[in-house]
């Protein structure tokens, strides 16, 4: 048996891992590299395997960077099946039509073709099959399947294979403990083989107490200054864990009601398929919502859906909130936000989300005094701020306890080898040091293209 890492090695985005045994070839996630245009430019590269000799695909969530060159595959040959909670299946959907209306727009802009029509999309999407959580489900008779809870955004799974008398567990994006909606990853106690995440791999985020009261200070301190704050942020899982948290700063007046948008069509979308899927939450989220607390509805609180509704949003007076995509402002409506607002020193924008490298978003975090955004060259004047804990990605000591529960005295199964994936150098490295020296686990941090014999 072996497994390849095509993607999600060495780096946090391109998620693509194939793994090979004699009856079957499987792959886990399908997603794009996101980034500079260096590391952009990896989308267009031909698979490294053959798309039609691929059995299965098992999606952990629906963020692009696990599932974004799925409609590459399927045009490439790929025409098995496509298993996935159903959550994770009505967020594709959306997530996979609104990219491909943004591939569409740049290949025009180019001049070239696009490699996909829209209609693939609705084609892809019945190639999905939804299963539960704790399901195990025959690929055939030597292959069978297991999605866990993994707690990073609503249907994220971690996902237990069985093949060829081995056990690999690939844990996908795990959910922090600190803020989220959503239940904590499952407790997966045994496995011969992990592939496992290391985003902050080598950083602590801030307790979800804390990270209230450091919005509080941010909002305060741009109504005191009278300005507009920004809030670069996802559409999926990121922009409902901040309302979540305003509708319960607002609701007890810990901040002061002022006009709070959010400007991203997609995330407005997105919301309404967490509506759909109350049986997800935690417990605290579950009984808010079971009491009638209505948790993506408050006093200020608008969507603005259409192009003109998102223009109007000037037209309104600071001090004001502005919530939109993309998260780490390598495109949408918040570069436009940020062309009006960044250079005026009363306005502030506080980043929330992960930053790849060779985003305008990482820039900006580093301490850029001025950036290029549509052509045009934007002096830095408005205060930065930065909140880790509003990471719907575990730190260093969930992922430490994660794996952890591998080695407990009652775990059936200590994991021969941990592949540490999913992360840049310097946290994968952390994480796996750390893994070594108070685990006493086998590590390696693989590169991309490497071929593993299992």
């Amino acid at each position: 048996m072996k497994l390849h890492f095509y993607g999600g090695a060495g780096m946090v985005t391109g998620a693509n891992y194939l793994l090979e045994t004699n009856k079957s070839k499987i792959l886990v996630d399908c997603g794009l590299f996101q980034g500079g245009q260096k590391i952009e430019k990896k989308n267009e590269e031909p698979f490294p395997y053959s798309p039609e000799e691929i059995d299965f695909v098992l999606i952990t969530h629906a963020h692009l960077d696990h599932i974004g060159r799925l409609p590459k595959l399927v045009t490439n040959g790929f025409n098995g099946e496509i298993l996935s909670t159903g959550p994770t299946r009505d967020f594709a959907h959306l997530l996979l039509e609104d990219s491909q209306k943004l591939l569409r727009e740049k290949a025009k802009r180019a001049g070239t073709i696009p490699l996909v029509e829209e209609e693939y999309i609705d084609k892809i999407i019945k190639m999905f099959r939804p299963i539960e959580y704790d399901e195990s489900i025959k690929l055939n008779d030597k292959i069978s399947v297991c999605f866990r809870e993994a707690g990073h955004v609503l249907g994220s799974a971690s996902i237990e294979v069985m093949a060829d008398g081995k056990k690999l567990v690939f844990s996908g994006d795990l959910g922090s403990s600190k803020i989220s909606t959503l239940r904590e990853p499952a407790v997966i106690k045994d496995a011969d083989y992990v592939i496992m995440e290391s985003t902050y791999g080598d950083r602590v985020h801030e307790e979800e107490q804390e990270c209230k009261d450091m919005i509080e200070d941010v909002v305060e301190d741009a109504v005191l200054r009278g300005g507009t704050l920004m809030i670069p942020s996802f559409a999926l899982e990121r922009t409902q864990q901040l309302l979540y948290h305003f509708n319960e700063l607002v609701e007890n007046k810990r901040i002061p009601q002022i006009p709070i948008f959010v400007d991203s069509p997609l995330a407005i979308k997105l919301t309404e398929v967490y509506k759909q899927y109350p049986n997800y939450y935690n417990k605290k989220t579950s009984l808010l919502v079971k009491s009638g607390d209505d948790i993506f509805k408050f006093p200020g609180l608008k969507f603005t859906l259409s192009t003109q509704e998102s223009k109007e949003i000037n037209n309104v007076a600071s001090p004001k909130i502005i919530i939109a995509g993309a998260g780490m402002s390598q495109g949408g409506r918040i570069i436009h936000h940020e062309v009006r607002y960044l250079s005026d020193p009363k306005n502030t924008l506080l980043i929330v989300t992960y930053q790849a490298k060779g985003t305008l978003g990482r820039k900006i975090l580093e301490g850029a005094t001025e950036v290029e955004i549509l052509d045009k060259i934007i002096p830095i004047k408005a205060k930065i701020e930065h909140i880790n804990g509003y990471s719907s990605h575990a730190d260093q000591k969930d992922l430490i306890n994660w794996i952890s529960n591998m080695i407990k005295p009652d775990s059936l199964k200590r994991p021969k080898k941990v592949f540490v994936c999913h992360g840049e150098e310097e946290p994968a490295d952390a994480l796996a040091q750390h893994i070594k020296d108070h685990l006493g686990l086998s590590v390696q941090t693989p590169k991309i293209g490497e071929i593993i014999e299992l």
